[in-house]
């Protein structure tokens, strides 16, 4: 019995994350929500080759991007993460969610597959 509990809650944690994922076409719809905040975690040099319009940038390799991200970010307002291919962005969506953000999407494929 422990076992297939154990079972259970890894697919529902897979299926909570997986949610989180959403294609090019969903995070556009979600940008036209006024509330939406674009969140850029990728480093500056790679900020510096391009950027989705209306993106904020918080580096998630710096030691402190929770904090920042917590000071910058309105934690009860959708937050649409990218990075370069997506990696970086799906970590950065599990810490959000650890933080306390209630609406946090991960753009699948990231900057290298957008396509505005």
């Amino acid at each position: 019995m422990k076992v297939l509990f154990s079972l259970l809650l890894i697919g529902l944690a897979t299926v909570s994350c997986a949610q989180n994922r959403v294609s090019q076409a969903e995070f556009k719809k979600l940008m036209k929500d006024p509330t939406a905040q674009i969140l850029d975690v990728r480093t500056a040099n790679e900020v510096a080759q391009g950027k989705i319009n209306g993106s904020m940038n918080i580096d998630y390799f710096s030691p402190s991007f929770v904090a920042t991200a917590t000071k910058k970010l309105d934690k009860t307002k959708p937050v649409l993460v990218y990075c370069a291919a997506g990696g970086r962005s799906a970590s950065a969506v599990k810490d959000l969610k650890k933080a306390g953000f209630k609406k946090v999407y991960d753009l699948e494929g990231g900057y290298d597959a957008w396509k505005e």
